[in-house]
């Protein structure tokens, strides 16, 4: 995930809203989104060259997503694991939120920088190995991209105010994939730095990114009530970032 926006205990309806893109290289192999085989409660997509995943929720309840914390490339001095692990290894725990973040601090230097949200509609937190410790995510309206949680860049503040606009009205579930359609590129003087080129910078400016080796895989929005009743919806893209598959999903969190 590169672009996670999220409405968390702030609309009356709906304690938890989200909507997010994946980028990634088109290259890597993924599966859209489904109930996994070998964790039948667990919905999300998966990366087919890892086996993890960047966004997921259960039956029970339990929401995890990721994004990479942008940074020039260095040399590892230990071996890195998948950070998509991170993801499904909680989805799949049995260990309580503290303990399972707990140990991901313990072992955050074995990881490229990463950023987390893990949790609930009861407790939801955030954590990066690029920040000391962990937080508890308030109630409001956040965004979290390539940097730390509600870093002040152009298409992070653009997408939350897009987000809280659509609060104020009702809308359908669908109304959140135009929050995260724009393609419009940062003006430069506008553009993070971040350690990558400037043409990179440029590219991965917009909310939606569009390139042929690399771009917004996928867009995904999410939102549960307050009676528990999950509504889950993906859109795949491909390289020229026309749509190639949708997946709806509903249930009633157990």
């Amino acid at each position: 995930m590169c672009l996670i926006l999220l409405a968390y205990q702030t609309h009356p309806r709906y304690p938890l809203i989200i909507a997010a893109n994946r980028d990634e290289f088109h290259a890597r192999p993924t599966l859209a989104a489904h109930f996994w085989s070998d964790a039948p409660n667990l919905l999300a997509g998966r990366d087919l060259q890892n086996g993890g995943t960047w966004m997921g929720i259960t039956q029970q309840g339990q929401f995890a997503a990721l994004t990479n914390y942008r940074e020039a490339q260095q040399t590892p001095s230990l071996p890195s694991y998948s950070r998509g692990l991170l993801v499904s290894d909680f989805l799949r725990t049995s260990q309580t939120l503290t303990a399972y973040i707990t140990n991901c601090l313990q072992q955050a230097d074995l990881y490229k920088g990463f950023n987390l949200l893990l949790g609930n509609l009861q407790q939801l937190y955030y954590l990066s190995n690029r920040s000391a410790g962990y937080q508890l995510v308030p109630a409001g309206v956040h965004a979290l991209s390539n940097h730390l949680l509600n870093t002040p860049w152009v298409k992070v503040q653009a997408g939350k105010n897009a987000l809280q606009t659509l609060l104020n009205q009702d809308f359908p579930l669908t109304a959140l994939f135009d929050v995260l359609a724009d393609r419009t590129p940062v003006a430069d003087a506008q553009l993070p730095k971040t350690g990558v080129s400037l043409a990179w910078e440029r590219l991965l400016s917009p909310r939606f990114i569009v390139s042929p080796e690399y771009g917004t895989r996928s867009s995904t929005v999410l939102r549960i009530n307050t009676v528990g009743i999950v509504d889950f919806c993906e859109r795949s893209f491909n390289a020229t970032g026309d749509l190639e598959k949708v997946v709806n999903y509903q249930f009633t969190v157990q």
